[in-house]
């Protein structure tokens, strides 16, 4: 067929945010961030603020985390506790303040990831939790 008469390519239909076609409000965008910390003692008063102010939903506590890093010229290893951290969009900016101010490293890790799969309840549950 001539390339005059084709039919443009049609895209796929990205699916929406849940099964009944209305989009995700902006307000439920879900974040989480990923942060090592140590000592595990420190983990639970790091979640528990969290939560408290407000700036997470949930915090998940993972122990048994071995850390590897360079740390002023020199190799170490420290066991660690990785929290997971359930936010939203509007909240990042205070939770990320929060986090660097009782955190016990001069450095700490904060990954931020976009959750845009999460599903509609929970996004809602996050953003009711958060607000």
């Amino acid at each position: 067929m001539p390339a005059s008469n084709r039919k443009p390519a049609r895209r796929p239909q990205v699916p929406s945010a849940n099964r009944k076609g209305t989009r995700r409000p902006k307000a439920t965008r879900s974040i989480v961030v990923l942060l090592s910390t140590a000592p595990p003692s420190a983990a639970a008063r790091i979640a528990r603020a969290l939560v408290g102010a407000r700036v997470a939903a949930c915090v998940n506590v993972v122990p048994g985390i071995a850390s590897t890093y360079r740390w002023k010229g020199r190799i170490e290893r420290a066991k660690e506790v990785l929290l997971v951290i359930k936010t939203t969009t509007p909240r990042i900016r205070a939770c990320r303040r929060e986090l660097v101010r009782i955190h016990p490293y001069d450095t700490p890790e904060v990954l931020v990831f976009r959750a845009d799969a999460a599903t509609l309840p929970y996004a809602r549950w996050v953003d009711a939790s958060t607000a």
